[in-house]
């Protein structure tokens, strides 16, 4: 025995083997591409440096600045130009003047044609290229205000100041500009800078030293700016990719929900409307079976050769009993879900269905030993109902309590008016009590609590769903109430509209004629009226 053991765990040992080793490359697959897409996501959200199609956009976002205010500098430059003209010859200014809008052309020029190619096709190196050689001549074309200053005007100090401030000018408004390219900014503002540092050292005052070590702060300030801005744009495309995947992911997930849902629901109207139409041909084999062996329990046909056949009798007639009650309540709660439960709605007294219920129940309560109290007020009007289901409500509730209520307890049926005019059925019991976090479990289809499976009697956790189910097709309401150990209480409440005294009362007030002329109404126009 010991020596056939050892080889069934060693053989089971090798198939446990084989087996981790047959699914390890999917396991090892799988495992793979998680660490892929989590190393992906994240180089994705801290890396600095610039995706293609963010390059793109960055260009894109630069053309779309320089059109959107295409004639900011040159107009700039048209000031400076008239106040420079005071110092330094007019054919001098015009001719500095027009290099300046020369430039921008060129710059304005390549924007309107990058902003015409399509991102398959754009050139992205390329086009950076070409874009940083138009700032380079545009910068210089700026910068040579500088030189025109000194040269033309060298004894006069008051040009190179005009200068000095037009130039820092221009500097911090291409920064601006073109702060999310870095590279455009550096050959755009360094001649500049470079041309205010060579005229105010050529000028050997110390004022102009001061103007620039000023310049060279600026210049740097101006490139940290650039680069600040710079992060700030990837940081955006990035936070906006992000966006449109997040965006994209809930579609998809909502659509897969969306779908998912609906196949639920078909499937579950399918199996509805397949137990909706199954009742005769479930039923009738059932009925056979309890009517035959009705027949044989009682030896109608005479006695059974073996005393033992008649308990099986017995029991087979129980069984069937119970099977057909289970078949009558799933097929009940499907006709319910399937909304093809159809009522037939007349006058019904509440009042006097609870009582007729408490006495067809009267046999189980005095077996258990069990107090069954009832509280009805009286004259209790009638109700514009399905007398059917109210009655299986009643039962279903009874049956409920008694089955949860120990022996030696107590159970209160309580029918009488709600403060809405309606009027309520409450059924409260002395059993164990059911825990908050199960209630709604147990008001979902075959859902039975973990006390009450241990309490309770053999059953399917159907009664109270159907009892749900038949109170919302009146227009009810339904609530439980329970607390461990204390017990617990159900309670259906049936709108006003559906009391034919309220009905009544309102027909009459339409019709113009006293309440009490309104007796002989029919109910249908009742229901109607209400």
């Amino acid at each position: 025995m010991g020596t056939l053991f050892t080889r069934m765990r060693a053989i089971s040992t090798k198939q446990g083997i084989y087996g981790m080793a047959v699914m390890r490359p999917e396991e090892e697959t799988k495992r793979s591409v998680q660490a892929s897409v989590r190393n992906a996501r994240a180089r994705l959200t801290t890396t600095r440096r610039m995706r293609p199609d963010y390059k793109y956009e960055v260009m894109r976002m630069f053309a779309r600045r320089q059109l959107g205010i295409a004639m900011g500098l040159p107009a700039l430059a048209t000031v400076i130009a008239a106040i420079m003209a005071l110092w330094i010859p007019l054919q001098v200014v015009a001719v500095w003047l027009g290099t300046v809008f020369a430039g921008k052309a060129i710059i304005l020029a390549l924007a309107r044609w990058f902003s015409r190619q399509a991102p398959e096709k754009a050139d992205i190196r390329r086009w950076q290229l070409r874009f940083m050689l138009a700032e380079l001549i545009y910068g210089i074309c700026w910068a040579s205000l500088s030189a025109i200053s000194i040269v033309s005007s060298a004894s006069n100090t008051a040009p190179h100041v005009v200068a000095f401030v037009a130039l820092v000018l221009m500097l911090s408004l291409r920064t601006m500009m073109a702060g999310a390219m870095a590279s455009i900014v550096y050959m755009g503002t360094i001649p500049v800078t470079v041309a205010i540092l060579f005229g105010s050292l050529l000028m050997q005052e110390p004022m102009f030293l001061a103007l620039a070590g000023i310049t060279a702060c600026a210049q740097i300030y101006f490139l940290l700016v650039a680069k600040r801005l710079s992060a700030d744009t990837l940081d955006m495309f990035e936070l906006r990719s992000q966006k449109d995947s997040l965006i994209a992911e809930l579609e998809q997930a909502k659509a897969i929900s969306d779908e998912a849902r609906r196949r639920a629901e078909e499937a579950n109207i399918a199996k509805s409307r397949f137990l909706a139409t199954m009742s005769h041909e479930l039923r009738t084999p059932l009925n056979a079976i309890l009517g035959f062996s009705e027949v044989m329990k009682a030896e109608i046909l005479g006695p059974h050769a073996v005393p033992t056949y008649r308990e099986y009798c017995e029991d087979i007639h129980r069984s069937g009993q119970h099977l057909l009650t289970l078949i009558s309540e799933v097929l009940d709660l499907s006709r319910i879900e399937a909304g093809r439960y159809e009522m037939q709605e007349e006058a019904v007294n509440l009042a006097y269905v609870a009582d007729d219920c408490m006495r067809l129940m009267e046999l189980r309560v005095r077996e258990r030993g069990i107090t069954l109290e009832e509280q009805i007020e009286p004259n209790m009007p009638e109700l514009w109902a399905d007398e059917r289901a109210i009655r299986q409500v009643c039962l279903n509730l009874l049956s409920n309590s008694i089955k949860f209520t120990p022996n030696g307890g107590r159970i209160t049926v309580q029918v009488g008016w709600t403060e809405g005019g309606g009027q309520y059925l409450s059924v409260r019991d002395t059993g164990p009590g059911i825990p908050e976090e199960e209630i709604p479990q147990i008001l979902t289809s075959f859902g039975q609590g973990a006390l009450a499976q241990k309490t309770a009697e053999q059953g399917a956790g159907l009664g109270l769903p159907i009892v749900q189910g038949l109170v919302k097709l009146h227009g009810g309401s339904f609530d439980i109430k329970s607390k461990l150990r204390e017990g617990t209480e159900v309670t259906i409440i049936l709108p006003r509209k559906r009391v034919l005294q309220a009905a009544k009362v309102k027909a009459a007030q339409l019709a113009g004629a006293p309440a009490g002329a309104a007796g002989a109404a029919e109910a249908p126009g009742l229901n109607t009226a209400a």
